[in-house]
């Protein structure tokens, strides 16, 4: 299994380490991560893999009046990239809940984009049972496919 991800305050990273960790250690399932950032020089993928990214919106409230991505849009170049996104199975979104509507808008965004499931979302750093709840969906997901 391969997760593709970014992270901005460090929130995505821990989630996704301790992910890979409880893979490892209670399914001995290995998953190979992937930080993209703005230095990462674009690959080509070609074998499947999960996104993850947090909200992070600039301008609008995501209603009635728009919202900018800000700070997350090289994973959506280094998707876009040679058509990357062909390879995705799916989204997991994080972010805060104090923002309402805009709470994992990012990750919609996304999937409707690239035409690619939204699976799961968490808030800020997850907890264990989101850590639970988002592997059991990976692995739904991996077998679906």
């Amino acid at each position: 299994m391969k997760i593709l991800y970014i992270s901005i305050s460090g929130n995505t990273r821990s989630f996704v380490k301790r992910l890979a960790e409880y893979a490892s250690k209670q399914y001995a399932i290995q998953i190979d991560v992937q930080e993209i950032h703005e230095n990462s020089v674009f690959e080509d993928e070609e074998s499947s893999f999960f996104t993850f990214v947090p909200t992070y919106l600039g301008g609008g409230n995501g209603l009635d009046n728009g919202d900018t991505e800000i700070l997350t849009d090289t994973m959506r170049e280094y998707l876009d990239f040679h058509e990357n996104f062909r390879y995705c199975l799916g989204v997991v979104g994080s972010g805060n809940k104090n923002f309402n509507h805009q709470y994992c808008l990012t990750a919609k965004q996304y999937a409707q984009k690239f035409n690619f499931p939204f699976l799961a979302d968490y808030e800020l750093r997850g907890t264990q049972e989101d850590i639970e709840y988002v592997l059991n969906t990976l692995i739904e997901a991996t077998d679906k496919h």
